[in-house]
């Protein structure tokens, strides 16, 4: 059993919102759920909500946000917040990977409705929950430090480098975030120099490869 809780559900498809706020309510008396469609949504959430949100579902891939990035932007932003994957991907190297980087669980969009609500009952319980037993060997090496890199970008970093990954230039990022232009040149500037890269091209890479099978398992095959 759990106390009367609110989490929020980010997710920019409608009826995925709509479906899983009427299931969950159903199975867990006394829920509140809140949703929001974008990243920068999410966070304006998580800002001005009444009481403190007791956990947060974020889609892998929402607009704003691409692969981990929304997961290390809500963490820098809202460090008390507990953030569980909410995806339709659900290879075991991805699950890893986020429960690795601090998601408290990772829940699969194919699951049943019921077993996703039991999911969110342990996670607000405190426990990390996964569809499937997790592998330490399949975790990367010690020295691989992508993590480490992206975890030293600023929140509003994390925005342009979602942006970047949408192919958007800086023009229409300032739009966007509603800031000069030369800002974010200076912000594109300090990504670049924190993520070790030259171009916008291999920074737009290396964070779609945060979730990409095949450089964990060059990291444990070493």
């Amino acid at each position: 059993m759990i106390p009367v809780s609110t989490i929020l559900i980010g997710d920019d498809h409608p009826l995925v919102q709509a479906a899983l706020e009427g299931a969950l309510t159903q199975v867990i008396p006394g829920l509140k759920v809140l949703c929001a469609g974008t990243l920068d949504e999410v966070a304006e959430v998580i800002r001005t909500a009444e009481e403190p949100l007791d956990l947060v579902l974020l889609d892998l891939n929402m607009p704003g946000s691409i692969g981990f990035t929304g997961l290390f932007l809500l963490q820098a932003e809202f460090p008390t917040v507990p953030v569980a994957i909410l995806s339709a991907e659900q290879d075991p190297v991805t699950v890893q990977r986020a429960l690795a980087y601090g998601a408290s669980g990772y829940i699969p969009k194919s699951i049943d409705l019921r077993q996703m609500a039991k999911a969110i009952v342990l996670i607000l319980n405190g426990e990390i929950w996964s569809p499937f037993p997790l592998d330490p060997t399949a975790m990367p090496d010690d020295d691989d430090d992508t993590p480490r890199r992206f975890a030293s970008l600023t929140p509003q970093q994390l925005r342009i480098l979602a942006r970047l990954v949408e192919g958007k230039l800086n023009k229409q990022i300032a739009a966007e975030l509603q800031v000069a232009e030369q800002t974010i040149k200076v912000h594109v500037s300090t990504i670049l120099r924190k993520l070790g890269v030259t171009t916008r091209t291999q920074a737009a890479i290396l964070a779609e490869r945060l979730t990409r099978r095949d450089h964990i398992q060059r990291s444990s095959g070493r």
